[in-house]
């Protein structure tokens, strides 16, 4: 039996352009990177903590700091370490997803396998994944687009009195299938309802977080007269918010910094399939080492949102890439990442 090793260090990444949604701007997102050493190998992850997570550079390396692995001399029980990960605080998602994705990284690197193959998924499964386009000025917009040619999905996030100029100066340019991401910005049922209406004649495939996650009522009554599906985000953290969703949302969005990591994403979408909801599988701004994570879980799932490290210009790994607009998982073990 070996000793596990835990190292982590804070990072920021830089944004290639301003990134705006309804309730703000960004042009950084801090991360902490996570290397986990046990026995010759070595496992990576990532916390990466947009704002609204509340979750930063300091809450991430306290959190971090109170690891004790030394009662943990088998890596293989990984409901034991991450059970016990998630029991030293409340929240602190992304820190803890930061961990899980190292030990599954490490786990997977000791078997020599990556874990689409070790959970029994088909790597030729994958879907396309979206590439996402902040709000911004008309012409910031079509250019935007331009630079997306060959994704051939686009999630255009809204939320503001804008939406149907943005939606208008898109289709300008492109008349590839559109996702839109509200961001809860939406606080009207019936200009909800018409919104979705419209969006449909536009092409449009689904909207997430159409309005407030608090507001149950108001966003099952849209689901329930909407042409096209809606899908939970903020609504749905972890596994035990998806029972509420059922009724709420056609489907939900998972993430692995809101989730807690790799273990309890695969668990939510066991669940949802169970209750035949749909499944996205998003990210936030994050460097290849989380976004290939999360593409260990793309091949189970109707839809993927998987573009964040094409979103920053400074990335340290390199992992999952897209052709043709499909993502494409490396064979590699693990998470399927190195060090670039």
């Amino acid at each position: 039996m070996g000793k596990f090793t835990l190292h982590y260090v804070p990072y920021s990444l830089t944004l290639k352009h301003v990134f705006t949604v309804a309730s703000g701007s960004r042009s950084s997102t801090p991360v902490v990177l996570v290397a986990l050493e046990y026995d010759g190998f070595v496992g990576y992850g990532e916390a990466s903590m947009p704002f609204y997570l509340g979750e930063s550079h300091k809450s991430v390396l306290e959190f971090l700091n109170k690891v004790d692995l030394s009662s943990f001399q088998d890596p293989f029980l990984t409901e034991d370490i991450l059970v016990y990960i998630d029991s030293i605080a409340s929240g602190n998602t992304a820190a803890k997803a930061s961990f899980d994705i190292a030990l599954h990284d490490l786990i997977g690197k000791m078997l020599g396998q990556p874990w689409f193959r070790i959970w029994g998924y088909n790597a030729e499964g994958t879907p396309e994944t979206s590439f996402t386009i902040g709000i911004d000025k008309e012409e910031v917009l079509k250019e935007k687009v331009r630079e997306a040619t060959g994704y051939r999905m686009l999630k255009i996030k809204l939320g503001l009195d804008t939406d149907k100029a943005i939606i208008n100066a898109i289709r300008e340019v492109t008349s590839v299938p559109i996702c839109v991401d509200v961001n809860q910005g939406w606080s009207n049922k019936e200009k909800a309802l018409e919104m979705a209406h419209w969006l449909k004649d536009q092409g449009v495939v689904f909207i997430e977080q159409p309005m407030p996650a608090a507001n149950l009522d108001d966003n099952a009554w849209l689901t329930e007269r909407s042409p096209i599906p809606t899908i939970g985000d903020e609504a749905v953290q972890r596994l035990g918010d998806i029972h509420r969703a059922k009724d709420v949302y056609s489907g939900i969005n998972i993430k692995l910094m809101k989730c807690t990591g790799m273990r309890e994403a695969h668990k939510m979408i066991e669940l949802a399939r169970a209750l035949d909801l749909k499944v996205m599988l998003g990210c936030m701004t994050e460097t290849s080492c989380a976004i290939t994570a999360a593409a260990q879980l793309a091949p189970a799932v109707d839809w993927a949102d998987l573009d964040g490290a094409l979103l920053i210009s400074n990335d340290v790994f390199d992992g999952m890439w897209i052709k043709e607009g499909r993502i494409v998982i490396p064979e590699r073990p693990g998470i399927g990442i190195k060090i670039s």
